[in-house]
C-alpha cells in the first residue's frame, strides 16, 4: 500500500485504514468482503477452512485492532504474521 509506513522489523503500520486492509486481504489472502454493518465490513474465506473476520472501517486502525485481526489472519492461513505484513508493501 503505498503512503503506508514500516518499520524495518515489521512493526504494526501506523496510518492504515481499515478499507486498506480489506483490499489488502482480498487481493492476497482469498478474503471477500460478505456485508458492511456500519463501519463494519465483513470478510470471509474458505480456505483453507470457513473464517469470517470483521474489519472496523475506520480512516486508521487502532494497533490493537490491526494486531488481534493480523493474528487471526496469520493462524488461519498458517503463516507468520510478517508474511501479511509483508503482503501490504
Amino acid at each position: 500500500m503505498s503512503g503506508t509506513r514500516f518499520s524495518p522489523n515489521r512493526e504494526n503500520p501506523r496510518d492504515l485504514s481499515g478499507e486498506a486492509l480489506v483490499k489488502a486481504l482480498s487481493r492476497s489472502w482469498g478474503y471477500h468482503v460478505v456485508h458492511q454493518e456500519g463501519s463494519h465490513i465483513v470478510l470471509e474465506t474458505a480456505e483453507p477452512s470457513h473464517q469470517r473476520i470483521v474489519v472496523p472501517a475506520h480512516r486508521q486502525l487502532r494497533i490493537g485492532t490491526l494486531s488481534t485481526i493480523l493474528r487471526l489472519v496469520a493462524r488461519h492461513k498458517g503463516v507468520e504474521r510478517d508474511a501479511i505484513l509483508r503482503s501490504f508493501e
